[in-house]
């Protein structure tokens, strides 16, 4: 006789079968391989959503040569990943709830491998810079749906998973600044090749999302607004489904003002802190090695970070202390910028791992897919926008001060901001239940 039978857990939710306990082991051996094959596709793809950026970067003189660029329009291209993160990013949900999220993650995938192998053969700026457009774009739905994959696939796990995405896109950055002049030299001198590369990093990390394209939701993680998995042969709500006015949350609010203001900081050591270190007379090269000593920081507390984050109520003592090693990085670089350079190089890598505490609160302050969805398209579209005048405004002001003490002023009057509002995002309160209450 038939039985039918159902699981029912308050952490890893398994897929409810009908059938004998043969089918039942079945479903179970297709949901743990499916579940090694999303771990996989989450590394893969959180590798791939900062090289684009890097490698321009580390070729940019090169690049200028070849395609006849500006200065003026290099100075915009700085700009141009924040633009494009807010642009895209807010049309994220939308595209998963069209399309599922798997078959968006994996056509971003896909766009960011096929702007990365087009752009350094377009020949000209417009079309350089159109394809890096395309390859953005890529980037930016990956940024917001990564957070949904990880609270719909492992919502027992969003701190372990958010901190082996985090870690992993660390890597990504921290591994194409460090090879790709190298990599380029070994491919005989040509910066064509040495962008073009990464193309194929992207184009790998496309494979483990073709076999999830035909399963848009069968195997979703239980939504705590729905109850249980849905049964074989139906389908969950992609992201987005719901009616949340995820702009009438305060938390929403100082989420996106927290991730703004991090991005800032973020944007600003990147692409200043090695001149910071030259104009103090610190070698170009020994420079070069501080900024990568700083952004490998976030390779191993990306991961720790978000693991110890999930286990507290309330994240604002983590907020509070990463603060102030950007406060005392900074008040070490305008008192001591060579004497204690690697400290301060230590010291802002460790506040810049604010980025995967943001990540990981976006798991946290929504408690439906559809609410992280959402929340996280709102708050990384507004946070990038609020990010984008942060180093042009640097720049102004180290032009036409001759010195670094207002730039570092600034930098370090916005970490008192971001400090306040990543306490007020960090209480334990979800944005489906703020919005509900202003109705």
């Amino acid at each position: 006789m038939v039985s039918q039978k159902t699981r029912t857990t308050t952490s890893t939710p398994m897929p409810i079968s009908i059938g004998g306990d043969g089918e039942e082991d079945g479903d179970t051996a297709t949901r743990a391989w499916l579940t090694r094959l999303v771990v996989v596709a989450v590394v893969l793809s959180a590798l791939n959503l900062r090289p684009a950026i890097i490698s321009v970067g580390a070729l940019l003189e090169e690049v200028r040569d070849g395609v006849g660029m500006s200065g003026t329009t290099a100075g915009v291209l700085t700009s141009v990943p924040a633009v494009c993160f807010a642009l895209f990013g807010a049309l994220a949900p939308r595209l998963a709830r069209r399309f599922g999220v798997g078959a968006v993650v994996c056509g971003g995938m896909a766009a960011i491998a096929a702007g990365l192998a087009i752009r350094p053969y377009t020949g000209t700026t417009a079309g350089f810079l159109a394809a890096s457009a395309l390859a953005l774009m890529g980037i930016a739905v990956g940024n917001v749906l990564m957070p949904v994959v990880v609270k719909r696939w492992f919502p027992d796990r969003v701190g372990p998973m958010t901190g082996l995405y985090s870690m992993a896109l660390a890597l990504g950055t921290g591994t194409a600044a460090a090879v790709t002049v190298p990599m380029t030299e070994a491919l005989g001198g040509s910066w064509r090749a040495g962008l073009t590369v990464w193309a194929v990093l992207a184009a790998v990390a496309v494979l483990p999302w073709i076999p999830l394209l035909r399963d848009r939701g069968a195997h979703d993680a239980r939504d705590p607004e729905r109850g249980a998995p849905p049964a074989r042969g139906t389908s969950a709500p992609e992201p987005g489904a719901g009616a949340l006015r995820v702009t009438r949350s305060r938390t929403a609010w100082a989420l996106a003002v927290f991730f703004g203001l991090q991005a800032t900081a973020a944007y600003i050591t990147m692409g200043w802190m090695a001149q910071i270190f030259r104009d103090a007379g610190v070698p170009a090269g020994t420079a070069g090695l501080l900024l990568a000593v700083t952004m490998a920081m976030g390779v191993p507390l990306a991961f720790v970070i978000p693991r110890f984050a999930t286990r507290l109520p309330h994240q604002g003592p983590i907020v509070v202390a990463l603060g102030l090693c950007g406060l005392i990085g900074y008040a070490g670089l305008y008192l001591a910028p060579a004497g204690g350079a690697w400290a301060w190089a230590v010291l802002l890598g460790i506040a810049n791992c604010a980025f995967p505490l943001a990540l990981t609160m976006v798991g946290m302050r929504a408690r439906t897919g559809a609410g992280v969805a959402q929340l996280s398209a709102f708050a990384q579209s507004t946070g990038y926008l609020i990010s984008v005048p942060g180093p042009l405004l640097v720049g102004v002001l180290y032009q036409h001060s001759g010195g670094w003490g207002l730039p570092l002023a600034l930098m370090a009057g916005l970490m008192v901001p971001q400090m306040v509002a990543g306490v007020l995002a960090g209480r334990a309160r979800t944005v489906e239940d703020e919005a509900a209450a202003t109705r």
